[in-house]
């Protein structure tokens, strides 16, 4: 459970920076963009992912789809949140977990015990508490939050398993993504850059390569915890959403002074009752 936790870390962390980013106004599309440029490197320089193997082995359906779908559900949350209001789109993002809990008894064949399924309905719970806050859109147009939801869904399966790849070491095949979301994020940019006369400023690079160390982080911690917990994935895709609700609710109190009600903060404490459930559920 410690590789989760870690992986909470540098997910909240990385959700406060971009949101710091787009206080400060600046292009959180060409932050993403470079993000992934500073990740890819990191993991070359850091790990030496071995990058000779041999060409039938590569599984590129699984490369290709998350490299594509990392930035481009990026721009779907984005046009979400404008469209439908963040709280919408936070909804989706947080129900997404039913999909790879889902996929944790079909497709991984997991078995959950009691005590982890008390744990999902709690966890459940959370997420409608934590999030029943009052949003200024009225739009109910909810084409793009349903996207949000099934991109995430998707992610963390594919996610799950890069991890549980025989053939390759996880540090190589997540180098390989990296470069993948990074060429179709700079295609995405030059298309910004020629169609919408977007400017390419150099703060909005730096604070890339500065992210890129967070997501680096992120997603390296989480690959360790579904590795570590290989037969159970439910509990690092579970444990892992009810940690961002945990500790990016208590970062959008402190730093940004959120206001929060009851509701919220019993939506809060049924997360880290969620939580316990599962980690019992593990020892056990």
């Amino acid at each position: 459970m410690w590789f989760v936790l870690l992986s909470v870390i540098c997910s909240v962390t990385v959700g406060i920076f971009l949101k710091v980013a787009k206080k400060m106004q600046l292009s959180v599309f060409q932050i993403i963009t470079f993000n992934y440029f500073s990740a890819l490197l990191l993991t070359y320089f850091t790990y030496q992912p071995e990058l000779t193997f041999k060409e039938k082995t590569i599984p590129y359906s699984l490369y290709i789809g998350l490299a594509i779908l990392l930035p481009i559900v990026f721009l779907i949350q984005a046009k979400s949140i404008k469209e439908t209001g963040i709280v919408k789109t936070d909804i989706a993002q947080r129900l997404s977990l039913f999909i790879p809990l889902t996929a944790s008894y079909f497709i991984f064949n997991e078995t959950f015990s009691q005590l982890k399924i008390i744990g999902f309905i709690v966890g459940f719970s959370a997420i409608f508490f934590t999030l029943n806050k009052k949003s200024d859109n009225k739009s109910n147009n909810w084409v793009y939050p349903l996207l949000v939801l099934l991109g995430f869904g998707i992610i963390d399966i594919l996610f799950k398993k890069v991890a549980v790849l025989k053939e390759f070491n996880f540090t190589t095949s997540l180098f390989i993504i990296f470069c993948g979301a990074f060429v179709i994020s700079i295609f995405f940019l030059i298309g910004k850059i020629l169609v919408q006369k977007e400017k390419l400023e150099f703060k909005n690079i730096l604070w890339g390569l500065a992210l890129g160390i967070l997501n680096f982080g992120n997603i390296l911690f989480y690959l360790k915890a579904h590795k570590a917990l290989s037969e159970n994935p439910s509990t690092v895709f579970a444990g892992m959403n009810m940690g961002v609700i945990i500790l990016g609710s208590i970062a959008g109190i402190l730093i940004f002074k959120e206001k929060i009600t009851k509701w919220n903060y019993f939506g809060i404490f049924l997360a880290m009752v969620s939580i316990i459930f599962i980690t019992l559920s593990q020892i056990m």
